[in-house]
């Protein structure tokens, strides 16, 4: 891979970082309205996946989804302003944290009904079919979902006609407070690919450069209209399942043990010794990054909230 991209994926992980942090200490101030569901320890996942695709290939995301937000190209300062509610945001502060979508990069948007953008994957990729495109659409999920209807009504749907469609099973072992070992008789989630006769693989998610091989070689598939394929991404939330959950259901070594896994800490790393950044180079990009984030909340604070007649603009009935 060329030293750009490289340096642009970590770029892209410090972003996701940083932004996370600043909406936890934003919620907690009591400036962000309500709910925040953070991606902080899951960065390699969506910037891994989102770095193999076109600015017309689409996503979706989750409740959790500021990370596939950034990593598909979405604006901080946007995304920022409709977390706090704004006018100027993403979704004129009518989305919040849990709905943010822009279609013109192919955002689909957030959604916070868990799997439910399962099926709309396949109806995106269904589109992308039908018009003859290559557009490929990557679907993020978590453990939880794999046990909905919806999972399997919608990979059923993505297996039978060949859709391009990669989904991601992002598994940070909770489904909310309930470990995957209590909800699924199963140790890979990426077994259930073989019901629907598509490729199942899982892999190290907090490995960057893994997550980008394995997703690329399953958006190639897709694009040359071989299907869909299920990967199982393990990873681990640092933060609870939401901003204010004291996390008593996590032990102290496990939370231990998957921060000496940090993403970002083993890439940087991995780039260290490939000579692609050193101290001073990742100093500069985090540097960069923190201006950024704080021109974002100031961008966020200094817009205006919508006015009430703005509730029935661009709903659809």
């Amino acid at each position: 891979m060329e030293r750009e991209r490289l340096i642009e994926m970590f770029r892209s992980m410090v972003r996701i970082r940083t932004f996370e942090e600043r909406v936890a200490k934003e919620f907690a101030r009591g400036r962000i309205p309500g709910a925040a569901h953070l991606y902080i320890g899951q960065e390699a996942v969506a910037v891994g996946a989102c770095a193999n695709l076109r600015p017309d290939d689409y996503i979706i995301g989750t409740h959790r989804g500021h990370g596939h937000l950034i990593a598909k190209g979405g604006r901080t300062d946007l995304m920022m302003a409709e977390i706090f509610g704004k006018r100027t945001g993403y979704n004129k502060g009518k989305g919040g944290s849990m709905h943010i979508a822009d279609p013109e990069i192919g955002i689909l948007g957030a959604n916070a009904i868990v799997g439910a953008g399962i099926p709309i994957a396949a109806g995106a990729a269904l589109s992308a079919k039908m018009r003859g495109t290559d557009q490929v659409v990557v679907c993020f999920f978590g453990d939880g979902a794999t046990n909905t209807s919806r999972f399997h009504e919608g990979l059923n749907l993505a297996a039978i006609w060949d859709l391009p469609v990669v989904y991601i099973i992002e598994n940070n072992l909770y489904a909310e407070t309930t470990h995957i070992s209590r909800a699924c008789k199963i140790s890979r989630l990426s077994e259930r690919a073989k019901a629907y006769g598509m490729p199942g693989e899982t892999i190290d998610g907090n490995d960057v450069l893994l997550v980008y091989e394995t997703v690329g070689r399953a958006v190639q598939r897709a694009r040359r209209g071989a299907g869909p394929t299920l990967i199982e991404c393990l990873t681990y939330r640092y933060r609870g399942h939401f901003e204010g959950d004291p996390q008593l259901y996590k032990t102290k070594e496990e939370m231990e043990e998957w921060t000496r896994k940090d993403p970002i800490e083993r890439f940087k790393k991995r780039l260290f010794e490939m000579g692609v950044l050193d101290e001073e180079g990742t100093g500069h990009i985090t540097d960069e990054i923190r201006q950024e984030i704080e021109r974002a909340v100031k961008f966020a604070e200094e817009s205006p909230y919508p006015d009430p007649q703005e509730t029935l603009e661009d709903v659809f009935a």
